[in-house]
């Protein structure tokens, strides 16, 4: 049995406690991870403590296939942006995952961030909700390219804006706007010529349904859900802690601030996810008792 609903753990030794009692009744869990993971590398996330958007929303899937204007505008801050993500490392929290799989607590790893930064601390075979800024895609013939050649292939078609030092936001955007984007090139297909896209799932877009069968599979394999650094607001994450509620299963959370799941939590602890996390590997670790 999980805690009562709505139980929510504060203090640090009554935090790691909780949530070290939590993972020892339910040995296969289902990590659930969304951008509060990825701070600590110098990502940026999307909302605040609330939920609620920090600024402006990113681009829909609507914007980017509506106009060629929308094009130029998420390229150009896309070329400013990327390096960010895709330079990042793997922080603290990453690694202690790769841990807790290494003692036989992590029976999935599910992720809503498109910043492989999981896969780069060493986890394996990590079902990317919303796909990888590692690449791009083609809307018309299917090509895959390289998201790092695409980025020579901005800069240097893009001078105007190469220089431009901006404010970084989440998944390889930026805060920036700039009457020079009505000139800015975007990328097209090698092969066909046709628009291309990353290979990512845009807000108003679905996520593709072989991953979320995957997701669905390993959540009726596991014991509990522990849901990591996700404000859960996202519907394409929320609902996996819907459907754990119907099978029966309990969810935790450790998460700095409101979630969307808080009222069907076993478990809330409230507390950064690289302490927190590298805590309890070192308790599960040293086989500590209670």
């Amino acid at each position: 049995m999980g805690s009562a609903p709505g139980c929510a753990a504060r203090g640090g030794s009554g935090q790691l406690n909780a949530l070290l009692d939590f993972v020892r009744r339910h040995p296969r869990l289902f990590v659930l991870t969304g951008a509060g993971i990825s701070t600590d590398s110098g990502i940026p996330g999307y909302r605040d403590a609330r939920g609620q958007w920090q600024r402006s929303q990113p681009i829909t899937l609507q914007a980017f296939l509506g106009s060629h204007a929308g094009r130029q505008r998420y390229w150009a801050r896309s070329m400013l942006g990327w390096p960010v993500a895709w330079q990042a490392r793997p922080n603290g929290a990453h690694q202690a995952l790769v841990r807790l799989g290494e003692q036989g607590h992590l029976g999935a790893l599910v992720t809503q961030n498109v910043d492989g930064l999981h896969q780069r601390a060493g986890s394996r075979g990590v079902i990317e909700l919303h796909g990888s800024l590692a690449s791009a895609i083609c809307l018309d013939c299917g090509a895959r390219h390289d998201r790092a050649g695409l980025q020579d292939w901005l800069l240097d078609r893009n001078a105007a804006l190469r220089d431009v030092i901006a404010e970084p936001a989440a998944d390889g955007d930026v805060h920036f706007e700039s009457p020079l984007f009505a000139q800015f090139r975007v990328p097209e297909c090698g092969r066909c010529g046709g628009i291309l896209k990353p290979d990512v799932v845009f807000f108003g877009e679905s996520v593709p349904r072989v991953r979320v069968d995957a997701a669905r599979a390993a959540l009726e394999a596991a014991d509990a859900v522990l849901v990591v650094g996700s404000s859960l607001m996202v519907y394409s994450g929320y609902r996996f802690c819907v459907w754990a509620g119907q099978m029966g299963k309990p969810v935790a959370a450790l998460n700095l601030g409101t979630t969307r799941a808080d009222a069907m939590l076993a478990l809330k602890v409230e507390a950064g996810c690289a302490p927190a996390l590298q805590a309890l590997v070192a308790q599960l670790g040293s086989g500590a008792a209670n």
